[in-house]
């Protein structure tokens, strides 16, 4: 299966609607797709809650970490030979958790639990908040997935340890979108890093209608692809290791950086 050179690593960012709280239902719309994916592609990026949307009712569809949306994800990287990232309503000794899980190819997992919960809608009342954000080592690009609402808080994004990319999976519903543009690109301009931001579409359960504006950016903030609003479809974006050494040799900005620790609750 052939994947890009060394050097870069190709991005398939999959823009879908799913079924309300129907894992099976969603799972067999997602696996149509992903057999669509371009083989060559390293990392697929799949929205927030993408097997049952963004749902407060936790209890009886939230899946353990051996569940099958789980299984699904990990089935998919090891067919795909692709890393597959996604959250997923995850429980653990009667506690819920927005889980983005991290699958690779060879069968290991690694996740992080969304650490900014969405108290407007209540989130907060049902999930457990994360504590840690997650480093992923992958074909020479330092990864950092964060979920939806993480992409609000600035210092928690903060490129404190020399991340190459940064990954937003996301339910923002239509009515927000000029926030969710605006913060990506600021996101990728202020770490001199890549941004990538997957959305989903679709109308769900709450009457939240959702347009995608799924999107990438280099670490200069200019944008690597042009996507069609409110439309389920696919798209590819190439990152080079050498674009974000040429910007930070060029600009030195995180070398000013405001130095902070986080302090847990």
């Amino acid at each position: 299966m052939m994947h890009t050179k060394e050097g870069s690593l190709k991005l398939g960012l999959v823009q879908t609607d799913n079924t309300w709280q129907d894992i099976d239902a969603s799972l067999a719309h997602l696996s149509i797709k992903m057999d669509k994916i371009d083989n060559s592609v390293d990392v697929i990026i799949l929205p927030e809650l993408f097997s049952t949307g963004f749902t407060m009712e936790a209890e009886g569809v939230a899946e353990a970490m051996d569940g099958k949306a789980v299984k699904w994800m990990r089935a998919h990287a090891k067919e795909k030979q692709s890393l597959v990232i996604g959250s997923l309503l995850i429980v653990e000794s009667g506690t819920y958790y927005n889980r983005l899980i991290a699958a690779f190819p060879e069968g290991k997992t690694e996740s992080y639990d969304k650490r900014h919960l969405f108290s407007f809608a209540g989130e907060d009342a049902v999930f457990t908040a994360g504590e840690e954000r997650l480093i992923i080592n992958y074909k020479g690009f330092k990864i950092c997935p964060l979920i939806c609402y993480d992409l609000r808080f600035p210092v928690w994004s903060r490129n404190t340890e020399e991340i190459d990319l940064l990954i937003y999976v996301a339910n923002w519903p239509d009515a927000r979108m000029l926030a969710w543009d605006t913060l990506l690109k600021a996101r990728a301009i202020e770490n001199l890093c890549y941004v990538a931001g997957v959305n989903r579409v679709g109308v769900d359960n709450n009457k939240l209608v959702y347009v995608g504006h799924t999107s990438a950016y280099d670490a200069m903030g200019a944008s690597l692809m042009a996507s069609k609003p409110s439309q389920e479809a696919i798209y590819y974006a190439t990152l080079e290791k050498a674009h974000i050494a040429s910007v930070r040799d060029k600009f030195s900005f995180l070398d000013d950086r405001d130095r902070f620790e986080i302090k847990q609750d």
